[in-house]
């Protein structure tokens, strides 16, 4: 049970292990989860950056520190910094990641890069050496994740699994109207046409309205295969927004067009989005952005 002292002090993740098994990854992951990162950081520095971030009055909830042998003969104190910490009631995780040894060489040579502890030696040196220097570190970690089968898609993925907050969402996707008169939206991952309804444009009653107004939302629904259509997409959206969670895609844009993105398209951007809330995992948002033009 954590207290309001602990809580107040918020949470402190200590990102390390051996180089190439994907820290850089983890931490662009708990980026995306709003955690505030640190890359590179002396062990020592930990108990300042920590009380220094104490003083936001709560601004850093949670707080994330890559440490690695990058330190040199600093990263030796680690293990005693950590156990200050927990001593002083902070709560603290550390977490671990490995591969396997043929799985970082192979790593370090795909980017053609020296391993940091390799000096005149081999890749295979360098590995080893890590390890010898890791062992104490990895003994005490709170949560070891091997990567040697994972793709960066597939480890980002389990840190979010890990680390994403009880019920935050892990995508959201922003159903945007546009006109296609303007132009396509260059960030769109996915496209719908509603030009297959009828334009309320040539109705002189409802062309100086747009898809907000009741008036217009009635006309447009009433047109065969409108609501046909907004159920069916909304239904094949459904897994396509679970496959970008599993791929730990965080952000996605349907843009739903028409001629000006005055009137059917914003009410098919809203008639979708209503459909899509409450999808477990993903936020919801509108955007409309041509409905200001003239």
């Amino acid at each position: 049970m954590v207290d309001e002292e602990q809580r107040d002090r918020g949470e402190v993740l200590i990102v390390t292990g051996m180089s190439g098994a994907g820290r850089t990854t983890a931490a662009n992951a708990l980026e995306d989860l709003d955690w505030y990162v640190v890359d590179n950081l002396p062990p020592q520095m930990l108990k300042p950056l920590l009380e220094l971030t104490g003083r936001a009055g709560g601004a850093l909830p949670r707080v994330a520190v890559v440490v690695d042998v990058r330190g040199r003969d600093l990263f030796a104190h680690l293990p005693e910094v950590t156990r200050a910490l927990r001593d002083a009631r902070q709560q603290l995780r550390v977490m671990f990641l490995d591969a396997s040894d043929d799985v970082l060489v192979r790593r370090f040579e795909a980017v053609r890069r020296p391993h940091p502890l390799q000096d005149d030696g081999t890749i295979l040196d360098g590995i080893r050496r890590e390890r010898e220097r890791l062992a104490v570190v990895r003994e005490s970690a709170d949560v070891i994740i091997d990567t040697s089968a994972f793709n960066i898609h597939q480890l980002a993925t389990a840190v979010v699994d890990l680390f994403a907050e009880e019920d935050s969402a892990r995508h959201t996707v922003t159903i945007m109207s546009f006109g296609f008169k303007y132009g396509l939206p260059p960030d769109a991952d996915l496209v719908a046409d509603m030009r297959f309804l009828p334009n309320p444009f040539w109705s002189e009653d409802l062309r100086p309205l747009t898809g907000e107004d009741d008036a217009v939302r009635e006309y447009v629904l009433a047109q065969p295969g409108a609501l046909e259509f907004a159920d069916a997409y909304a239904a094949a959206l459904l897994p396509v927004l679970a496959g970008y969670q599993r791929e730990n895609k965080r952000h996605s844009v349907v843009a739903v067009g028409c001629t000006g993105g005055k009137h059917r398209s914003v009410v098919m951007a809203r008639e979708l989005a209503a459909r899509l809330e409450g999808t477990p995992g993903v936020a919801v948002r509108v955007k409309h952005r041509d409905l200001g033009r003239e």
